[in-house]
């Protein structure tokens, strides 16, 4: 396994959709994960230091957590099918560990609100992952997950895809606002 921390959340210029990048602490890679607004919004919130009076939905998950005795040990981007990525809530409980299927969205922000660990398999690194580059690449996305064709419009091979992306630098995918 290997250690994660959000990177930044950006926003797939294309498809206006919002991503976090996951960098690895102890190394370059990151791994961009396509996400809906509202977790963009409340893994943002959370970065941002935002408190509301009443609880958001990501803040009642943590609230139930704690108020029911147990504690978030970790999160584990567990892996990706598809475009799909899933994620595992570890929630430690009386000495017992349970494990919770959940979506790595969530999962992020219920981490960030209870200063749990954020994990991944290097197998999923070394597979999905983005590296960070010196040069700047522009980013033309077709849809959440996946890029079909380069800026310039010509379909790539899964090769030049796999290039592509190692090439490509987090701060291409724009700036995500809430």
């Amino acid at each position: 396994m290997k250690q994660v921390r959000v990177q930044s959340l950006g926003l797939d210029q294309a498809s206006k959709t919002p991503v976090v990048i996951l960098q690895e602490i102890d190394g370059e890679r990151v791994l961009p994960i396509w996400i809906g607004p509202a977790e963009a919004s409340a893994i943002a919130m959370e970065l941002a230091g935002m408190k509301f009076a009443r609880p958001l939905t990501h803040d009642l998950a943590a609230s139930l957590v704690r108020q029911l005795g147990g504690s978030l040990t970790s999160v584990t981007i567990t892996r990706v099918e598809g475009n799909t990525y899933y994620a595992e809530l570890a929630v430690e409980r009386n000495g017992e560990q349970i494990m919770v299927d959940a979506r790595p969205s969530d999962s992020i922000a219920i981490a960030l609100r209870l200063k749990a660990d954020i994990f991944t398999t290097d197998d999923l690194l070394a597979t999905s992952t983005v590296e960070l580059a010196d040069q700047e690449t522009a980013l033309d996305l077709a849809e959440p997950g996946g890029a079909t064709e380069a800026a310039a419009g010509e379909g790539l091979s899964a090769e030049e895809l796999q290039e592509y992306i190692r090439k490509l630098n987090p701060e291409d995918l724009g700036r995500f606002q809430p």
